[in-house]
């Protein structure tokens, strides 16, 4: 079942005990996304960046934009001027910031799942921005969500979305002293935040944990998640199956060319 909204504040789902670690069976249920006490610390560190400069200069032509797994809304919400935007994304707490956004008014918000979701109608532009790509664990559910894209695009649209490398040379494994950083919260003040992670080479599985202190009241937040790291040559496979070609592969949001070693993989496509 589809929720649709036009630029409302979603009712906040109920808050979840500080401090506790929820594990992420599903995109769909994670409490990183869904838990209000920690949707509202994702813009500390995700906000516009070349990527969404991508994005909008692609969209310059474009009638109509879906943003698939559009979090809290900002990318959508600045294109939601002058042109049709619609903004996807399985989590209530998520698109509550959203909806109550600078522009938030002028987007079509639904809740619902990239895997599943069907509109009933296609779009000249098609983005799946924030390494979202990589929440879908197996091949069938990226399958599933390249088949949304091929049944949303429109015969001249085109599509983008990014996926990190996995060939990128580093360590992904991350530990909390490295990856300490402080930011000012808009309405809690002050607050220090720290991930950790650990990569499966077998799997191609990446489970880090996003942990929150406020430094005001010392009140901590944390949620654990998993991503996948999949081969390019994968993702071209799959692009194909689903009846979209590429135009342009990159390996950066600054629009370097693709190559083995490259930081991101960055597919720019139509329908084939």
């Amino acid at each position: 079942m589809l929720v649709l909204y036009r630029g409302v504040r979603f009712p906040s789902q109920s808050p979840v005990s500080p401090g506790t670690v929820g594990r992420m069976g599903d995109p769909a249920t994670n409490r990183l996304y869904h838990d209000p006490d920690l949707a509202r610390f994702y813009d500390l560190k995700n906000r516009w960046d070349a990527d969404f400069d991508t994005c909008s200069a692609m969209a310059r032509d474009a009638a109509s934009v879906l943003d698939l797994g559009c979090g809290t809304g900002e990318l959508a919400a600045a294109l939601g001027r002058g042109r049709s935007v619609t903004g996807v994304d399985p989590a209530a707490a998520m698109l509550a910031i959203a909806g109550s956004r600078p522009g938030g008014a002028d987007v079509i918000w639904v809740e619902a799942d990239a895997r599943s979701v069907r509109l009933g109608r296609r779009f000249d532009l098609i983005v799946l921005t924030g390494h979202a790509f990589q929440v879908f664990l197996t091949d069938d559910d990226q399958r599933a969500v390249l088949a949304t894209i091929a049944a949303h695009l429109s015969p001249s649209g085109r599509f983008v979305f990014d996926s990190r490398n996995p060939a990128f040379p580093g360590s992904k494994t991350r530990v909390p002293d490295e990856t300490r950083y402080r930011a000012l919260h808009p309405e809690l003040g002050d607050v220090e935040g720290w991930n950790e992670s650990v990569y499966d080479e077998a799997s191609g599985i990446l489970t880090y944990w996003n942990s929150y202190r406020v430094i005001g009241t010392d009140k901590i937040v944390s949620a654990e998640a998993r991503i996948r790291y999949t081969p390019q040559a994968g993702i071209a496979a799959m692009i194909e199956d689903a009846g979209l070609v590429v135009d342009r592969w990159l390996g950066d949001w600054q629009g370097g060319a693709f190559d083995p070693l490259a930081r991101e993989i960055i597919p720019i496509g139509r329908l084939a």
